[in-house]
């Protein structure tokens, strides 16, 4: 059972409408998910991020978007951590993976950054790779006859297909259920319970 106190569910993201839809946004999606599904709105500014705070399953939750665009997010997530003396065990961090196709979710333990700018930042803020993540898939780029394919780096900022935002939807509710647990019962739980249910 996780110990009280406040819990931080940071998604990242990059700040302004043309990225609203990339695949390098889906953590600020599934915060506004999150923040919808209990009537909230994540629109309070702080310390270069946008948050809303509220109770789920009895814990004081904090939502945060950082703005401080992808490659900085340890900024934000460095000084909310600070402000509320949030122990690392409370906090979760949601971002797109390459690595795992669309649909899929991994909650992680700990680990480096695999290439992801954001958690590269946050590793390097908080001085530890020990905290929890939320994995959610958005795969690679396709690749032709010729062997070539749209750079990593374009395919994230590019925006989701009409049927990637549809498997998004699909798979919210997995992962609410996957926070829940994480507030409830810790990483561990939500990684045995949760992962592998994509496939």
């Amino acid at each position: 059972m996780a110990s009280p106190g406040f819990f931080l569910i940071a998604g990242l993201g990059n700040p302004g409408s043309q990225y609203q839809r990339t695949r390098h946004n889906v953590g600020f999606l599934f915060i506004d998910y999150l923040a919808d599904g209990h009537g909230w709105r994540v629109d309070s500014e702080k310390m270069q991020g946008l948050f809303c705070r509220g109770g789920i399953h009895g814990a004081q939750v904090l939502l945060v978007k950082p703005q401080t665009y992808m490659n900085r997010s340890g900024v934000c997530v460095r000084a909310f951590v600070d402000y509320f003396k949030i122990p690392l065990e409370h906090v979760l961090i949601m971002h797109d993976d390459i690595d795992l196709q669309p649909g899929r979710i991994k909650m992680v333990r700990q680990g480096g950054a695999g290439g992801h700018n954001g958690i590269r930042s946050i590793i390097g803020h908080l001085g530890t790779d020990v905290f929890a993540r939320m994995k959610i898939g958005v795969g690679r780029p396709s690749i032709d006859h010729a062997g070539q394919g749209q750079p990593v780096d374009r395919y994230v900022l590019a925006n989701m297909s009409a049927e990637e935002v549809h498997l998004f939807h699909q798979r919210a509710s997995l992962m609410e259920e996957a926070v829940a647990l994480f507030i409830t019962r810790g990483i561990d739980v939500s990684m045995n319970l949760i992962n592998g249910r994509c496939n």
